[in-house]
């Protein structure tokens, strides 16, 4: 006889079902786990032995063989703990064998026989609902996973009160679903805080409502971070199906502290000493790096040109594909990031280059070599690249304030709301920054006008047939923005003013 109980292994945000299947038999004792059990898998020997001593069990004497199938498939982490301690007790006949076989689990066992949290909760979950299999999960995790939907979800705080729920002596209360709160700083960043610079919130504004990627260069001071700082308050709520990728990303980095659903678009700021691990993802256990940790949000990159070359050049594919692909010998991985890139740097190492007090000797050869640290590819990511000037004296004085976020957020939404609704599911994401092809001709092709400006620009700017695209996408937005429904000369002329040509 041979008990089961399913759990799964991780494969990016894909989850693989796993059998976990507990055989006893005759000879010397021993406890074996097969199946590519990596460290962590194969130590859950011992914390499964000492469980069961603190619950008064008596751990069999007999050969024990734990197989992990399908074996050719790598087992990594801690949450193996849960289903080989109750697939041994079912073939003990401490629980019903035939009952565990309508479950998938996953937890880590302490000594004490307590469940500690693991990451991956919503994956499993969702995978445990697409086999009509109910899940156990620590109780940590119950609220995460009460997203997956119409599914019954057993979340203990030990293997006591499992034993105790399966014989009727105590219920287990099913967790309710729950939100993660926003950091209590975000409200206090508004637009109303930074101090001119119309020309930087006009550019935010229509990045916010078209998804596009900015670049902010200028002097120390200037506001760059500040103004990248408030681009999330200018986006709407993630929808549902965002959501729940988003959250299931963060639970495989184990970065749901309050184990519910993310509703808010992902703000990540990672220092620009960050490795090129930390942000395409990787690692012993291959886990999601910031690009995808900013899936469906923003990922800023201040002090661009001293991120190191290869981190940058990392950046080129998954802007253009939306999703990146960790390769490793014996694992390739892939993970969503379909992100809106936010970049801020000084024109110069010094900063202050075009400034004639205060830039350096150097100049302007500083510039060109400090801004050359970016390659041309890069780049050409950038829907809109501009020049952020320091706030005038006059400017930095006046206490009136500007629009507020929410005020701007309403035209942001707006526009959104326009772009769903004429794509209507034609397009992966229904933003302006995706189109291409075919779509963005028909959609954002300008008047006569309008073309004729365009093309001038193209020959005196030399831009590639890449910035050309952003160029229309820029422009459609901002069509979008004021509510008319062709691109005119006026929306290409300010599309094309957010193109800034870089120093040397």
């Amino acid at each position: 006889m041979i008990s089961k109980i399913a759990t799964v292994a991780f494969q990016g945000i894909n989850t693989q079902e796993v059998i976990v299947e507990v055989q006893m038999s005759s000879g010397l004792p021993a406890f074996n786990i097969v199946g590519l059990a990596d460290k962590a898998v194969a130590e859950s020997r011992e914390r499964v032995r000492a469980s069961f001593h603190h619950l008064g069990l008596s751990f069999p004497p007999r050969r024990i063989t734990v197989n992990l199938a399908p074996a050719d498939l790598q087992k990594e982490g801690s949450h193996y703990d849960l289903p080989v301690a109750l697939g041994l007790m079912a073939f003990m006949g401490v629980l019903d064998r035939v009952e565990l076989e309508n479950y998938t689990a996953l937890g880590e066992l302490g000594l004490d026989g307590t469940l500690a949290p693991v990451v991956g909760v919503l994956p499993a979950a969702l995978n445990a609902a697409s086999h009509n299999r109910c899940l156990i999960c620590p109780e940590q995790c119950g609220k995460e996973a009460a997203w997956a939907g119409n599914l019954t979800i057993l979340a203990a705080p030990n293997l006591l009160s499992l034993i105790n729920h399966f014989k009727g002596t105590q219920i287990l209360t099913p967790p309710e679903p729950s939100l993660v709160k926003p950091p209590l700083n975000k409200e206090k960043l508004d637009m109303r805080d930074i101090k001119g610079q119309a020309i930087a919130k006009r550019a935010l504004e229509i990045a916010a409502a078209g998804g596009h990627n900015i670049l902010l260069v200028g002097p120390p001071g200037a506001g760059k971070s500040m103004l990248a700082q408030r681009l999330p308050g200018l986006l709407p709520p993630l929808e549902p199906a965002e959501a729940l990728e988003v959250t299931m990303i963060h639970s495989l980095a184990g970065l749901l502290p309050e184990d519910g659903l993310i509703t808010q678009r992902p703000f990540r700021d990672p220092h620009h000493s960050s490795s090129l691990v930390s942000l395409v993802g990787g690692g012993a256990r291959t886990k999601p790096g910031e690009i995808s940790l900013a899936h469906h949000g923003v990922l800023f990159l201040d002090e661009l040109p001293e991120f190191a070359r290869s981190t940058l050049e990392s950046l080129r594919q998954p802007l253009e594909t939306g999703k990146i692909v960790v390769a490793r010998a014996n694992n390739h991985v892939m993970y969503p990031a379909r992100i809106q890139l936010v970049a801020a740097m000084n024109p110069c190492r010094c900063g202050y280059f075009g400034d004639l007090e205060r830039q350096c000797p150097r100049a302007p050869r500083c510039a060109g070599d400090y801004q050359s640290k970016i390659s041309g590819p890069l780049m050409d990511r950038f829907d809109l690249v501009l020049t952020v000037n320091e706030v005038k004296v006059n400017e930095l004085m006046n206490q009136s304030g500007g629009e507020a976020s929410a005020v701007v957020a309403e035209r942001v939404a707006e526009a959104r709301l326009r772009q769903k609704q004429r794509y209507n599911n034609e397009i992966m994401l229904p933003l302006n920054s995706v189109l291409d092809g075919e779509k963005l001709h028909e959609i954002a092709k300008p008047d006569h006008e309008g073309q004729q400006l365009l093309t001038a620009a193209l020959e005196k700017m030399r831009l590639s047939a890449r910035s050309y695209h952003r160029v229309l996408r820029v422009a459609r937005t901002i069509t979008d923005l004021e509510g008319a429904e062709g691109v005119g000369k006026v929306h290409i002329a300010e599309a094309l003013s957010y193109r800034h040509v870089p120093v040397g």
